[in-house]
C-alpha cells in the first residue's frame, strides 16, 4: 500500500498511566523515601494499525480494552508515550457529545461555540447553520438557553453540530447511542452519509450490529494490544466467541465481561429458551412456540421500563423485534433488585441458526443495558404437531414463514 492511499498509519503505540502515586510539585516528596508510590500501567502497547483514505474501520473490544484512549492519541487530546501516528488530512472528533457547551447561552450562539471548539470555522458554520439546527429538530427553542434544555434536545444540538464537521478523518467513539430511538436512527443516517461520501472513519461502539452495518473492517483491541485484524465480520465473531455469554443448553450467563451498552441501571445476567415442558432448550420444532425468560439486576428503581427481544439470523440480521409494550401492555415499573421477565413468541422459524438480542430501555428511549447474541439457538426441519409439514429444499430463504392462506382461480385470457 502507498503512502498516498494511507489516511492513518500508526506505528508501535503505547500510552503509560502511572497508578497509585499522586502527583506532586514539592521537591522534597520527588526524592529519598518520600517520593510517592505507584505502579505503570499501559493502556496501549505495541500498537500498529492502518487506515486507507475513504476506508470505514470499527474498533471492538470490551470496557477498558484501550479503544477510547486510542482515539484520544489519534486526536491529540492525549500524547503517546511511545511510538508514532501519522495522520494525512483535517481531523474530526465525536467523542464527547457537548464538548464546549454553555449552559447560559442560547442554543443559536452554543452552536457557534462548540463548532469553533471542534475546529470549524465560522464560514463553514454558517453555511451548515439551517442544516444542523433542522437535524437537531430542535428549531422552536433554538434562542433558549441551553440550561433550560432536557437531556434529550441538549443531546440532539450537541450532535447535529458534532455531525456536521467537514474533516477528512472522522474518529466516533459511542456517540451513535444518544438521545430516544428516533433520533438514533437518524445518527446512523448521519454516519452512513459520512461514510458514503469517502470520508475517512475509525468507529468505536459497543453496539457490534453498527459495527457491522457501517464498517469495512475492524481491529479487536483487548488489554492494550490488537489482538485481531480483518474484515468485520470475521473480528466481530472472534470477539464474540472470547467475551460471549457462556451458554449450556439452552441458558446463557451474561457475565460482565460480555460486550453490551449500558447505563450500569440494570444489568442482564441469565437468558433461557424455554420449550413446551417448560425447561431450557437449544432446538425448536418448525411451528413450535417458544418462551424466552431474561433475569435482570436492577440496580436503580425503573419507572418506565421497557424490554426489547430481538430475534436474527446467524449473519447477525434482525428479521423480528417483540417490546414488553407491544399491544398497548402498560410500560415495567421495576425497583431495586432480580426480575425474571418472561415472553412468548408465537413465530414459525424456518430451519437455521438464531440469535436472541435482549434489552431493557426506558420509554424516552434511554437504553439502560442490551446484550446482542445474548443466546443461540437452531430451528429444525421437523413439525412440531408431528405432521409431515416441513421445509421442502436444502436451500433456506428467509427466516419466518408466517401464517398464509391461498385461492387459485381461471384467470381468463391476457388483455
Amino acid at each position: 500500500m502507498s503512502s498516498e492511499d494511507v489516511a492513518i498509519r500508526v506505528s508501535g503505540l503505547g500510552k503509560r498511566y502511572r497508578l497509585g502515586g499522586a502527583q506532586t510539585d514539592l521537591l522534597s516528596e520527588r526524592i529519598g523515601r518520600r517520593a510517592p508510590k505507584g505502579r505503570d500501567f499501559w493502556a496501549l502497547r505495541g500498537v500498529d494499525l492502518t487506515v486507507r483514505k475513504g476506508e470505514v474501520v470499527g474498533l471492538v473490544g470490551r470496557n477498558g480494552a484501550g479503544k477510547s484512549t486510542l482515539l484520544k492519541c489519534l486526536s491529540r487530546i492525549t500524547p503517546p508515550t511511545e511510538g508514532r501516528i501519522e495522520l494525512t488530512g483535517r481531523v474530526g472528533t465525536l467523542l464527547e457529545v457537548g464538548t464546549g457547551f454553555h449552559p447560559e447561552l442560547s442554543g443559536r450562539e452554543n452552536v457557534y461555540l462548540s463548532g469553533t471548539i471542534l475546529g470549524m470555522r465560522r464560514a463553514e458554520i454558517d453555511r451548515r447553520f439551517d442544516e444542523i439546527v433542522a437535524f437537531s429538530g430542535i428549531e422552536r427553542f433554538l434562542e433558549t438557553p441551553v440550561k433550560r434544555y432536557s437531556s434529550g434536545m441538549y443531546v440532539r444540538l450537541a450532535f447535529a453540530v458534532a455531525a456536521h464537521l467537514d474533516t477528512d478523518i472522522l474518529l466516533v467513539d459511542e456517540v451513535l447511542a444518544v438521545g430516544d430511538a428516533e433520533f438514533q436512527r437518524k445518527c446512523f443516517g448521519k454516519m452512513d452519509d459520512v461514510a458514503r461520501g469517502g470520508r475517512t472513519v475509525v468507529f468505536v461502539s459497543h453496539q457490534l450490529s453498527a459495527v457491522q452495518r457501517l464498517c469495512t473492517r475492524a481491529y479487536w483491541i483487548d488489554g492494550g494490544r490488537v489482538r485481531a485484524e480483518g474484515p468485520t465480520s470475521e473480528v466481530v465473531a472472534q470477539y464474540l466467541h472470547h467475551a460471549g455469554a457462556t451458554q449450556e443448553g439452552g441458558v446463557a450467563t451474561i457475565g460482565p465481561d460480555v460486550p453490551r451498552s449500558t447505563t450500569g441501571a440494570v444489568t442482564l445476567e441469565r437468558v433461557a429458551l424455554l420449550g413446551d415442558d417448560d425447561r431450557p432448550t437449544d432446538r425448536v420444532e418448525l411451528g413450535q412456540p417458544f418462551t424466552v425468560a431474561m433475569t435482570f439486576r436492577v440496580s436503580e428503581p425503573v419507572p418506565d421500563g421497557v424490554v426489547e427481544l430481538g430475534l436474527s439470523s446467524a449473519d447477525g440480521t434482525r428479521v423480528a423485534t417483540v417490546q414488553s409494550v407491544d399491544g398497548g401492555r402498560p410500560v415495567l415499573s421495576l425497583s431495586p433488585g432480580r426480575h425474571e421477565i418472561r415472553a412468548r413468541i408465537d413465530a414459525t422459524l424456518l430451519p437455521g441458526e438464531f440469535t436472541l438480542d435482549v434489552g431493557m430501555h426506558r420509554l424516552i428511549g434511554l437504553t439502560l443495558d442490551f446484550v446482542e447474541r445474548a443466546l443461540t439457538f437452531t430451528a429444525l426441519n421437523v413439525a412440531h404437531d408431528g405432521s409431515e409439514d416441513r421445509w421442502p429444499w436444502v436451500v433456506v430463504r428467509g427466516a419466518l414463514r408466517p401464517g398464509s392462506a391461498w385461492s387459485v382461480r381461471e384467470a381468463g385470457a391476457p388483455a
